[in-house]
């Protein structure tokens, strides 16, 4: 048997029940359709204590946040990275806008794959192109998902 040339491994550091397939398979198809015949990702799932931590370290944000994205190494056709996600805003944000929290899940890992393989949210113009092709992701696993802006809600996210 041939090893993958998208080695993807999953650390779970939190409480909730995880099955992490999906979130590999996401990321798998990312790296092909973006030309990267090699990768490897590491996902680790945390809690929001955790993530806090980690944000205010490495972007000095002292909050909590759903993707944290690392590019470690990268050339033309590989790539290593690394994402920090937290389940627990998962859950939050999933519960206030009427989603499955695996689905919110599934897309803070899709965002955050986008940023390793260089896609971005900084204006107007990239942050459409993020979100079709966030939508396209959820959409090849039959996830039409609802953003949290869709709703016209003040709250921080």
């Amino acid at each position: 048997m041939t090893a993958s040339p998208h080695n993807i491994e999953v650390s779970d550091d939190q409480q909730l029940p995880v099955d992490p397939s999906l979130l590999v398979a996401a990321a798998t198809e990312i790296f092909k359709d973006f030309g990267f015949e090699k990768s490897e990702l590491s996902i680790a799932l945390v809690d929001d204590a955790s993530i806090r931590v980690l944000n205010n370290q490495y972007l000095q944000h002292d909050y909590a946040t759903d993707v944290i994205s690392f590019v470690i190494e990268a050339s033309e056709d590989s790539i290593v990275g690394q994402l920090i996600v937290s389940t627990e805003t998962a859950q939050r944000v999933a519960t206030r806008i009427g989603v499955p929290w695996e689905h919110e899940l599934l897309l803070y890992v899709v965002h955050g794959t986008l940023h390793l393989v260089g896609l971005d949210d900084v204006d107007e113009s990239s942050a459409e192109k993020m979100r079709a092709a966030e939508a396209d992701y959820l959409g090849r696993f039959d996830i039409a998902h609802v953003w949290e802006t869709d709703l016209e809600t003040t709250e921080d996210h």
